[in-house]
C-alpha cells in the first residue's frame, strides 16, 4: 500500500477553534442587533423561519451516492445550518432568555459539529475554520484550557 504523504486531512488549519466561535457569534450578535432597529413582529419571525427551513430542506435533498456515511454527513450539514439560521432568528425576535441562550449554544455546538463532517467528507475547511478536535496553544507555548 503506497504511503500517503503530506498534511493529514486534520492539519488543515491552524487556527484556534475560539476565532470560529468568536465569528459565530458576532454574526449572531450583528444579526439581532439589525433586527432591533427594523419593524419586528411576528409575520417577520414567521417569515425567516420559514425560509430557513425551505432552505433547509432543499439543501438537504442530495442524491444518493451508495456510502451511507458521505450522504448522511451531506444531509446533515444542511440540516445543522438550518438549526443555526432558526437560532439567528430566535435571537432577532425571541424573549424568553432560556431559549435565547439555548440558541446562542446551538450555534455554537451545531457549527463545530458542521466542521467535523465537513472533515470526515474530506472537505478543506474554510480559510479561518480550526479542525474541532485541534489542540490549542497559547502564547507561552502551554495547552490552553
Amino acid at each position: 500500500m503506497p504511503r500517503q504523504t503530506g498534511p493529514a486531512p486534520r492539519d488543515r488549519s491552524t487556527t484556534s477553534l475560539g476565532s470560529l466561535l468568536a465569528v459565530a457569534l458576532m454574526v449572531a450578535v450583528a444579526f439581532v442587533a439589525r433586527g432591533h432597529s427594523q419593524g419586528v413582529g411576528t409575520d417577520g419571525f414567521r417569515t425567516m423561519i420559514s425560509d430557513a427551513v425551505a432552505r433547509m430542506h432543499t439543501a438537504m435533498n442530495v442524491p444518493f451516492s451508495g456510502d451511507a456515511d458521505r450522504d448522511f454527513a451531506r444531509m446533515m450539514i444542511p440540516h445543522h445550518q438550518g438549526a443555526i439560521d432558526m437560532a439567528l432568528v430566535e435571537l432577532r425576535y425571541g424573549k424568553d432568555e432560556r431559549l435565547r441562550r439555548l440558541a446562542q449554544e446551538i450555534i455554537v455546538d451545531q457549527e463545530q459539529e458542521i466542521a467535523v463532517m465537513h472533515l470526515a467528507l474530506g472537505d478543506a475547511l474554510p480559510a479561518g475554520t480550526p479542525v474541532p478536535t485541534q489542540v490549542q496553544h497559547g502564547p507561552d507555548g502551554h495547552q490552553e484550557q
